[in-house]
């Protein structure tokens, strides 16, 4: 994985919570889990750990017809 930030953790963070943070979503916290795989059991970090965040590009609606597309 090349394009990623890396995030230090706090006291009580989750992956949910850190994925709104990042992604304004929870729902991708999939995302940083598979990222970190090695932390995929924790349920709420403790502070001073890295973990990567993937940086990911949203698809941009396309203003042209489905025809056209």
């Amino acid at each position: 994985m090349d394009n990623y930030e890396v995030y230090t953790t706090v006291d009580k963070d989750t992956f949910d919570i850190i994925a709104l943070d990042y992604y304004l979503d929870e729902f991708k916290a999939h995302l940083i889990i598979q990222a970190n795989p090695q932390y995929a059991s924790v349920i709420t970090f403790k502070g001073g750990i890295e973990l990567k965040i993937p940086i990911i590009e949203e698809d941009k609606p396309s203003t042209l017809p489905p025809w056209k597309r």
